[in-house]
């Protein structure tokens, strides 16, 4: 025994020495046009541009501002009728700004909301490429049945509270969903795993927690998925195309895994076409508020 002890020793020595640094260099790539493109029943159609950046960049407000892609021409289209959209300037902190394509006011007998249970598609010419893609808003099947609050557990402080959500699901598979909390006067912002599907639930009614939804440009701890007692919540529950589901789901994979050696490489799942990152999704939303006492 203490022979072969020693042989693996001198063997693990060996090969320890052999062991070579591996570097590699990666090469600057052109850059892509991103698309970040929605639309929800009820609501205009919102459309955000921008360059993709290479993996070593700075990122800053300045640089983010800078990567938007101006004068492109927008068209959506609900199979009637087609309406280009118009860019949009808001400014904000420190002399920069925010910029944004949805329907042109100028043109109000082409403009339309989403509607349920319709197909869209979207085309975009930027810097003489054309993008297309297509998204559908579907009906809304998985409802909210009640939403409440409960003391959020043991180790956290008294004043947290967990948000529950009763939900049914109807028979068949293939409902997709996104989910969004918004907190008081916050944006509504997505959940770290915002998107689930059917496949262990369908056809019933359940009861789980919703975890609070992060600002991913900022960083956060484990107890960023209580709330407050004393905040008003509302959750938004959107029902979502299959192709809406698969790039939120390869996309918040690759959010959590950066940083992993030992994380599965992902590609995130676009629907848009001509090289483009990012995505056309269609949204039925549904809304509750909830006041949670102090």
């Amino acid at each position: 025994m203490k022979r072969f002890f020693f042989v693996f020793i001198i063997t693990s020595f060996a090969f320890a020495g052999c062991e070579k640094a591996v570097t590699f260099h990666l090469n600057n790539s052109a850059p892509k046009l991103v698309v970040e493109a929605t639309i929800e029943n009820g609501q205009q159609p919102m459309v955000y541009l921008s360059k993709s950046m290479d993996y070593f960049s700075s990122i800053d407000v300045a640089q983010l501002s800078a990567n938007f892609v101006h004068n492109a021409d927008v068209y959506i289209s609900n199979g009637i009728v087609t309406h280009k959209l118009k860019e949009f300037t808001i400014p904000i902190s420190g002399g920069y700004n925010f910029y944004y394509y949805s329907n042109d006011p100028a043109n109000p007998t082409t403009s339309f909301n989403g509607e349920l249970n319709k197909n869209y598609s979207i085309r975009i010419v930027s810097e003489g490429k054309e993008y297309t893609a297509a998204t559908k808003i579907p009906l809304i099947t998985k409802r909210i049945d009640s939403l409440y609050w409960i003391q959020a557990p043991a180790g956290n402080s008294v004043n947290k509270a967990s948000l529950m959500v009763k939900v049914y699901d109807p028979p068949g598979f293939g409902d997709y969903v996104r989910y969004f909390t918004k907190r008081n006067s916050e944006p509504f912002y997505p959940g770290i795993n915002s998107v689930y599907d059917d496949q262990v639930i369908d056809g019933t009614s359940y009861e789980l927690q919703v975890d609070r939804g992060v600002d991913r440009n900022k960083p956060h701890s484990g107890g960023h998925i209580y709330f407050n007692k004393g905040d008003t919540v509302t959750l938004k529950l959107a029902n979502i195309d299959k192709a809406t589901f698969d790039f939120w789901r390869t996309m918040e994979y690759t959010y959590q895994s950066i940083g992993n050696p030992f994380a599965t490489p992902t590609k995130v799942l676009s629907n848009m076409s001509g090289g483009a990152l990012g995505y056309f999704g269609g949204y039925a939303a549904q809304y509750r508020t909830i006041i949670i006492p102090r």
